[in-house]
Parts: C-alpha cells; structure tokens; sequence
C-alpha cells in the first residue's frame, strides 16, 4: 500500500468531518478507525505512525481544557483583545437595535433552509384586505397626479379630507387608540398600492406611518402622551413630522448640532423644569402642514438641574406647530414630485420635559430610540414604493410594447427591446419578492435591522432601473410630461428614494456588511461579549466556547468553498423540486464563500475594515444577493410553485447569481492583502467563475410574459392600481392589451390583403370601408380594427400645451405687474 494512503485517509476523513461540522470527539474517532484499518490492510507502518502523531497532536490540546485554557486560549484571548476594534456607544447601540432572522442563516454557510420554508405565507386579514379594496382602491382612483404635480403642487383639500376621515395616517396606530392596527403587511400592501398612481400620495401616506411621531410613542411613549396623542395622529386631527436631517447631519445623524439646553421656563402659565431648543433642519417630509413636529436633538445640562450629567445626549421630544420661536420655512420643490417637504427653524425654543417622548426617563436615548424605529420603516415605506412603481411599470410597459408599432412589428418584438423588457420584469418580480418579505418580517415581530438596509438599498436601486428602461422603451411617450404621461414623475423622482433614508452609496459601502458581519455572524458578537467580560476563569471558559466554535466553523467553511467549486454545487442535499433544487445549492455554496472572506477578512483586516468601503461594499452585495434570492424561492414557494413563473424566477435567480460571482471576484482580485487573496480565489473558484447572466432564451421568455395576457403576469401585478379610469391611464392601457392580441391576427389579414390591392383609399377609415366591400373583413371585423386604431391612439399620443400654461403663476404676475407699470 502507498505511504501516501494513510495522509489521505487522514484528510478525506477531515474533509467529510469539516463538511458536516462534526464535533472534535467524532472526528477524532473516525481518523482513528481509519488509520486502524490502513494497519490492518499493510499501509505504511511509518506512515500511519506519523498520522496518528499528527493527530494527537492537534486532538490532546484541544480535548484537554486543563491543557487548552492556559497555553493556547489565554494567550488568543489577550491578543484578540489588543486587535478587537474599539466599540463606540453609537456601533453598540446599533448592533443591539435589530433581530437576526434567515439572514443568519445566510452568514452561517451551511444554511438551514427549513427555518426559511416554515417561516409562514404573508397572508392579509379580511379586515385589511377589504381596506384595500375599499377605500385605498377609492383613493387611488381620485388621484389625478398631473393635477396634484404640476397644477397645485399638492393634494387636493379633498383627498386630504378623505386620506384622514379613513384613517390613513393611523394606520399602524392600534384601534385602542382609534387606529386601525393595520399589520406591517398590510402598510407595505396600502403604500404599493398608492405609488402605483402616484408616488406623492404613497409619501403622504407612508411617513406617518415610518418613522415619525406614531411609531415612537408606540414603542417609547408615557401612557400620558399616548392617550392623547395617538388618537389624534389616528383620524387625522394632527399630521406629523419628524425632524432628523439638517444642514450638518445627513446621514450621520449623531453628529446632530441641533441642541437643547434645560432651564427653567414658562409652560401653559406655570413656570417648569424643560428645555430651550435651537435647531436647523431640512428636507422634512410634511412638514409645511405637519401640526405635530417629532424633533432630535442634543439634550445638555450644563446648570446641573437634572444632574451631574452635562451632556445628556440624543432626546427626542415632540413640538406642536404652534409652540412660540419654532419658524416652519417655505417649502423644498423634490424634483418635481411636490410632496409636502420643508425646513424647520427654531431658536430657544422652550419646552417641558414632559414633552420629551417618553419623558425624563427617556432623555438621551434618542439614538437607541431611532436606530430601532429606523429599520422598521426602512423595511416598509421605501421598498413598498419602489415595489408599487416597479409593478405599474412592468405591465404598462410590456402592453405598450405589444401595442405600439414600427416597420409593421410591435416594438416588443425586438430584441434590443425584448434585453430592456426582460430586466424590467426580472426587477420587478425581485423588488416585489424582497419588500413582501422584508415586511413580513416586520408582520413577524422582528426588527430586521439588516434584511432593512439590504431592502431600501436594492429596492430603490432596482425601482431606478425599471424606471429607466421603461423610459427608453416609451421614448417619446415617456419624455412628454402632461396628464398622458405615466412614467415622467416616477422617472424625476428616482433619486429621491435613493438618497432619503440613507443615502444608498452610505448604507451599500458601510452599513449592509458592516452591521451584518457582526450581526448576522454566528460567533463574532459572542466572541467580542465574551472579550469585553471582567477577567476571571468565567471569561476566558466564555471566551474559549465562542473562539473554537469560530475556529471550526472557519475550517468547515473553506473545505465547504472548495468542495462547491470543484463540483460546481451541483450535488448535495438540498430543499425544494427538481426545478429549483440547483438554486439552493448554488445559494450554499456562495454562503460558505461569504462567511469565509468575511471570517478572513475581520482577522486580517480588524478595525481597519470599516474604513475598507470598496471590500465592505462587496461583501455587503454577496449577503445582499443571498437575501434576494432566498426572498425569490419563498415567494415561488409561498406561491406553490407555480409553473408559468419559472421564467421570471429563474432570471431573477441566475441575475443574482452572477451579480454574487462579480462581488466575490472583485473582492478578491482587490483583497488588501496579496496573497490572502489568491488563496481565497483557489479555495472559492478552483476552477475558475462560472456563472453568467441571464442568456436570450431565457430573456426573452421573461420578456414575452409582459406583452401576453397570462397567470403569472397577473400575479406580478396583484396590489397595484390597475382601473382604467380617466385618470389613470397606464391602467387604460394595461386593459387594452385582450382585445390587442385578440385583434393582431385580423390586423395582420387586412393589411396583407391591402399591400397586394391597388386601391387608392389613403384614410384609415376608408381603407377599412373598402377592405369590407372587398371582403377582406367583415363588418364586426371592422369594428375590431377600428377600436385596435383607438386603442392605439390613447396609448402612444401625448400632451402639448399653450406656453402660457407652462409658465408659472409668479412669473405670470410678474409679467401683469410689469404691465400694469408700463401703462400707469
């Protein structure tokens, strides 16, 4: 037998016992037996003598804690200590804000897919289905948005009347309270709805319902405040806003300058303990009507009053719009999506501390306070709108491209076009996957702290290219703005959900990974409690628990990286049918891949890794896609695996893939150390990258679904607000598209029929007239092609106005001034 077999034996046994993460003991038996049989069978005698002190080598430290605490974890522990990257206040209460759901699993690489596939459908109650249908279905069709963003830069008084009658300002407010304690489904399923008419309603509607007044008392409110306040946020008697951003703190928003002092001052006639408020702020939504101002600021105590304590820190307090010294500035223009938007001034502004939220309990918690709201309206507002807009798009799109022609074909047919199309139904389908799920997690209990920052980031980015591509396919359809322009707005207004919430360049290159690396890791948090533990034996026993379950979970994720790629994960255990069972295992593979580069990534890299946005921003994308596609196979799961949505779930899957394979390939050919990264590149790619995009067979399946009548496009656009009503024409041409395709094959007859005639009628009409006297048609086929010919009319003309009506209302009384001078 070779001298080389028992070696082999030793490392075919470590292998498999680092694949199935067995314990130290079975692995350790099972190199025994196999070592023992190589005796049996003539190995080497030598050979296997060297293994078997190889073996007990390794085994007898780590078996014996008399052993292993003193010489090997003691020593780790204090070098850990000295490279464990300071923890600021502001990290520790970020981390602690937010639960961790499947996206643990994802970081894990050895994903347990039963906790995602138990996890329950999202199901709406009668009560909040029969809302949508009912009143928000009401509102949608009252919507005029042309009127609402060019006319009168605002809703209707009516629609204000009828959005606070209705209660949708209270809707996460419990009906204790007189709210209608709508679940986070249904909040994320009433803001789809809207942004599919009008992305100025759906804001209106969705920041009362975010972060904002309602949602703090909720959670950190006196009973007093409670009482009083929700009820009136619930029906309407006040509108709130939150102040966060300023001039000197956008997305940092620790660095708040704005600041309160406590004094002694005037409140209500008496003379009380509360605090003098100085602040700037900007780009506040509602504010220019909002008659309850939710504020952050810097809360100081320099007299002493409540304490030795001078800088108390973050508080939160709430302002009504009346309070004396508070200056409600004109109002910001949004890239002509003309929500109510404004800056707030205010200088000494006095208040009680019974107006802090939650009262003097509660001052200096305003980060804490806000990094746990911040996620919970992350993972609603933004991604439902981008979910609604994504949705309308889509099948406006793919029924303007079967309806409109060139050279005789309908654009969709092309396949430059059809490229365009595919996205945008592949967008849609994953935007519209990630928010449900997103929000469902909310509906859950949960606080997903980072499944929040992946949903707002890829959401509103995603939504960005379904507005693009569906402009260019429109062209000039899309360019014109006027009542007929359904994409114009949503187009203009793109950014502004990028940037809100989290600038998205911020929240991509340091917050997704940044806070998901430790988070989401299995060990790493523990081990970093177990650091920060008083010395004394409990510490380094805590200390040495966490460190070697992180040592083997480090070794079974390389031999597991390695394993996938020499076998291109093609077998293996793995959930689902034999559609979608290669998914998953593409999805365990990348995940051990993750937690690899990130387990190396933090050792090498420790507290420099925050300030390496290129690498965090990378591995932030492979968790992202990760998520993604998991979001994906539950929602075919939830949906029970319907056939006709294969196409759009494979695009969607293959797309994530292969953005997954970039991020890791640009992770490694950049890695900051050299020779890591080579490593790393063998272990993950041994033979190379495989994925690729989506290919044209398969694109152009996707793109098929949204230029034909089908399931799985009518699932797509469940929750959106499709009534052809005069108002709302992507719904207008959404449901031409029956009598389009029903119509095609006449339309194909006739004017095959009229390019071999030598008739001389030039008038659409006319040639109709003649193709019946012929008898190329009948008359009720006539009829057909006739409302084929209008149909087509409303979907590809566009507006056109008098200059007068484009100039605006100042610049006109600016010009009858000047006239009334030069008369007088």
């Amino acid at each position: 037998m070779s001298i080389a077999v028992p070696f082999l034996v030793f490392l075919l046994i470590a292998g498999i016992a680092a694949y199935h993460r067995l314990r130290l003991p079975t692995w350790i038996a099972l190199t025994a037996v196999g070592l023992m049989a190589c005796w049996l069978l003539d190995a080497n005698a030598t050979a296997v003598i060297v293994a078997a002190v190889i073996t007990a080598v390794i085994a007898v430290p780590l078996l014996l804690p008399q052993i292993r605490l003193p010489l090997i974890t003691k020593p780790l522990l204090g070098f850990y200590t000295r490279i464990l990257p300071p923890l600021s206040e502001t990290e520790r209460v970020a981390l602690e804000a937010g639960t961790v759901g499947f996206e643990g699993q994802l970081f894990s690489g050895k994903p347990d897919w039963k906790v995602l596939l138990d996890q329950p459908a999202p199901v709406l109650t009668e009560e909040e289905q029969a809302f949508l249908d009912g009143p928000c279905e009401e509102l949608c069709a009252m919507t005029n948005d042309w009127d609402i963003t060019h006319v009168r830069a605002d809703l209707p008084p009516e629609m204000w009347e009828f959005i606070k009658k209705n209660k949708f300002f209270g809707m996460i407010v419990p009906k204790e309270y007189g709210g209608l304690g709508f679940s986070a489904l249904a909040n994320h399923k009433v803001i789809q709805k809207l942004a599919s008419i009008s992305s100025v309603v759906s804001s209106t509607v969705g920041v009362p319902n975010s972060l904002g007044p309602a949602e703090l008392l909720l959670h950190y409110g006196t009973e007093e405040q409670k009482d009083h306040y929700l009820p009136r946020l619930a029906d309407g008697r006040e509108v709130p806003c939150f102040a966060l951003t300023g001039p000197w703190a956008g997305s940092d928003a620790t660095s708040i300058p704005d600041f309160g002092i406590v004094c002694m001052g005037e409140w209500n006639g008496g003379n009380v303990v509360g605090v003098k408020l100085t602040f700037d702020k900007r780009y506040i939504t509602l504010a220019p009507v909002a008659t309850l101002i939710g504020m952050a600021f810097r809360m100081y105590d320099p007299a002493g009053i409540l304490g030795d304590q001078r800088d108390i820190g973050i508080s939160l307090a709430l302002l009504p719009r009346d309070t004396p010294g508070i200056d409600i500035g004109r109002r910001h223009f949004p890239l002509n999506s003309p929500f109510q938007n404004g800056p707030l001034h205010g200088h000494e502004v006095f208040i009680p501390l019974s107006q802090l939220i939650g009262g003097e309990a509660q001052a200096g918690k305003g980060w804490q306070m806000l990094v746990e709201v911040l996620s919970i309206g992350r993972s609603i507002t933004l991604p439902s709108t981008a979910s609604g807009g994504g949705k309308m798009g889509a099948v406006v799109t793919g029924a303007y491209a079967r309806i409109r022609k060139q050279f005789g074909l309908s654009i969709g047919r092309f396949e430059g076009v059809q490229e365009a199309l595919a996205r945008i139904a592949g967008n849609a389908y994953t935007i519209s996957a990630l928010s449900e799920s997103t929000a469902a997690a909310v509906a859950r209990g949960e606080n997903p702290a980072v499944p929040s920052t992946i949903a707002k980031y890829h959401c509103t980015e995603l939504g960005r290219q379904v507005a693009q591509d569906a402009m260019d396919i429109h062209g000039g359809k899309g360019i014109i703005l006027g009542p007929k322009n359904y994409l114009g707005r949503s187009w203009q207004a793109a950014p502004i959900a990028i940037t809100v919430e989290g600038a998205n360049i911020m929240t991509r290159s340091l917050m997704i990974f940044g806070q998901g690396a430790i988070l989401c890791h299995p060990w790493v948090l523990k081990e970093m409690k177990a650091a920060m533990l008083p010395d004394g034996p409990g510490r380094v026993r805590e200390f040495d628990r966490n460190l070697f379950g992180h040592i083997g979970f480090a070794i079974s994720n390389a031999v597991r990286s390695l394993w996938f790629g020499l076998t291109g994960a093609s077998i293996g255990k793995a959930p689902g049918d034999a559609y979608t069972r290669r998914y998953y295992r593409k999805l365990n593979r990348y995940s051990s891949a993750l937690a690899l580069c990130a387990d190396t990534s933090m050792l090498l890299l420790g507290g420099k890794l925050k300030f390496k946005e290129s690498l965090s921003g990378r591995l932030g994308d492979v968790l992202s896609q990760l998520y993604i596609a998991s979001a994906l196979l539950k929602r075919y799961e939830d949906q029970r695996r319907p056939e006709a949505d294969q196409p759009l779930l494979a695009w969607s899957i293959l797309n994530a893939v292969h953005k997954i394979e970039l991020a890791l390939s640009d992770a490694l050919r950049n890695f900051p150390v050299r020779p890591v990264g080579w490593l790393l590149w063998a272990l993950i790619f041994p033979l190379g990258r495989r994925a690729t995009p989506p290919g044209d067979r398969l694109s152009r399946r996707a793109a098929s679904l949204l230029m034909t009548p089908n399931e799985a496009r009518d699932r797509l656009a469940e929750g959106i607000f499709l009534t052809p009503t005069q108002n709302n024409p992507a719904g207008r041409i959404n449901s031409y598209l029956p009598a389009v395709v029903l119509a095609e094959p006449v339309e194909r007859k006739f004017l095959k029929a009229l390019k071999n005639s030598d008739i001389e009628a030039l008038t659409f009409a006319e040639q109709l007239d003649e193709g019946v006297r012929e008898g190329w048609i009948t008359a009720d086929e006539r009829g057909q092609l006739q409302a084929l010919r209008e149909m087509t009319i409303d979907t590809i003309s566009v507006d056109d106005f008098d200059t007068g009506e484009l100039r605006s209302a100042g610049y006109q009384r600016r010009c009858a001034n000047r006239d009334d001078l030069a008369t007088a």
